[in-house]
C-alpha cells in the first residue's frame, strides 16, 4: 500500500494503489534550483520501473501527468501543479559501463555520467559535468554546453507511454534538435545509453577540470537560478549574437522585480534573491523578452520550461507566440 497524506484529495481516492509513495498537496519549491512554486495535486515517486508501468496502466487517462527531475531547468508556477507530478528516484539513477558506453538512469545526475565515463576512460561525455540536472530531462530538451549537445552522444533511450508500455527509441527516432524532443510528452523517459570514444583518464579528467572552471566563472551557480533561461536564436536570425548579448544589448544586466533579479555575471540567467515568487521571476523574464524585441527586433524563446498554474491576478503578460506555455 502506498504512503501517502491524509485522504482528503478526491484525486488521491482516484489513482491506482502504488506500492511507492503517493502523497497529496505535496510542496514542490524546494525541489527546485529556483526555490519557488506551489504544490503538485498528487505527487508519485515510484519505487521502480514496473511500479511506473503498472501505474500508468491503470490511472484515469483523464488526469493531466507532469515529470519533474532534479529541478534545474524548471519554473514551477505559485498555483502548483494538477494532476499526479512523477519523480524517479534512486532505482532509476544506476549507471553501468559497457565497453565505450554508459547505461544510465533518467534519474541520474548528469555530472555523475560525467565521472563514470571519465573513470571507465571514456571521453566525450565532458560536457555534462557542465550541465546541471538528470539525464532524463537533458533527454527532454537536448541538453548541451560548450559546444557539446546528448544528441552528439546518444545510441536510444528507453521509455515508458502513458498506456504503461515501454519502448525503445533508437537516436534519430528522439527527433533531438536545439533544445527540443521530437517525443510526446507524454512518454517518460526512464534510461538512455551513451557512446563515447577511449581516451587516457587523465586526458578525459583535464578537460572536465576546463569545463568546470568555465562554468564556476562565468555562471551563478551559487544563486538560486535555473539555469540558462532562454534559447539563444538561431545564426541566420541574428547575425550569430547569443541570447545573453541581446539581454546585454537592451538593458537589462541586473534588471529586478523584487527579489528577482537578471545576474550581473551571466545575463541569460535569473536568480532569486531570496524572496522572489514564481510571478516575479516569470514577469522579469517577459519584460526581458519585451526589451530585446523593443531594441533588437528578435523575441526571445523561453529554454527554462514554466509549468503548473498562475496564482488569479499575478499571471505574467507574454509576449505573442510564447503566451502560458507549459
Amino acid at each position: 500500500m502506498a504512503a501517502s497524506a491524509p485522504a482528503r484529495s478526491p484525486l488521491l481516492q482516484r489513482l491506482p494503489e502504488a506500492r511507492g509513495e503517493l502523497r497529496a498537496d505535496a510542496p514542490l519549491a524546494k525541489a527546485t534550483w529556483f526555490q519557488v512554486g506551489g504544490p503538485a495535486e498528487v505527487l508519485f515517486r515510484p519505487r521502480d520501473l514496473e511500479d511506473l508501468e503498472t501505474f500508468l496502466k491503470l490511472k484515469p487517462a483523464d488526469v493531466p501527468l507532469t515529470v519533474l527531475g532534479a529541478g534545474t531547468n524548471v519554473l514551477v508556477r505559485d498555483g502548483g501543479i494538477d494532476g499526479v507530478v512523477v519523480r524517479l528516484g534512486k532505482s532509476f539513477a544506476d549507471i553501468a559501463v559497457q565497453g565505450d558506453q554508459i547505461v544510465a538512469g533518467a534519474a541520474a545526475m548528469d555530472v555523475s555520467v560525467a565521472r563514470a565515463a571519465a573513470a571507465a576512460g571514456i571521453s566525450g561525455m565532458e560536457f555534462l559535468s557542465g550541465v546541471p540536472g538528470t539525464i532524463g530531462g537533458a533527454i527532454r530538451m537536448n541538453a548541451g554546453a560548450y559546444g557539446r549537445e546528448l544528441g552528439d552522444i546518444i545510441v536510444s533511450a528507453e521509455a515508458v507511454g502513458s498506456d504503461g508500455q515501454r519502448r525503445v527509441f533508437s537516436s534519430s527516432g528522439l527527433g533531438l534538435g536545439y533544445r527540443e524532443c521530437a517525443v510526446p510528452d507524454s512518454w517518460i523517459f526512464v534510461s538512455a545509453t551513451l557512446r563515447g570514444a577511449t581516451d587516457a583518464k587523465g586526458t578525459i579528467e583535464s578537460k572536465m577540470s576546463a569545463v568546470q572552471a568555465a562554468r564556476t566563472e562565468s555562471q551563478p551557480i551559487r544563486s538560486k537560478t535555473g539555469g540558462s533561461t532562454f534559447a539563444n536564436p538561431a545564426e541566420s536570425e541574428a547575425d550569430g549574437a547569443k541570447a545573453w548579448q541581446l539581454i546585454d544589448q537592451a538593458g537589462c544586466r541586473g534588471l529586478q522585480r523584487g527579489d528577482a533579479m537578471v545576474s550581473n555575471l551571466h545575463c541569460n540567467f535569473l536568480i532569486n534573491n531570496g524572496a522572489a515568487s514564481a510571478a516575479d521571476l516569470e514577469a522579469l523574464g517577459e519584460e526581458v523578452r519585451r526589451r530585446v524585441a523593443e531594441a533588437t527586433g528578435i523575441v526571445l524563446r523561453w529554454e527554462i520550461r514554466r509549468i503548473g498554474n498562475h496564482v488569479h491576478g499575478l499571471a505574467a503578460r507574454d509576449l505573442p507566440g510564447e503566451g502560458g506555455a507549459t
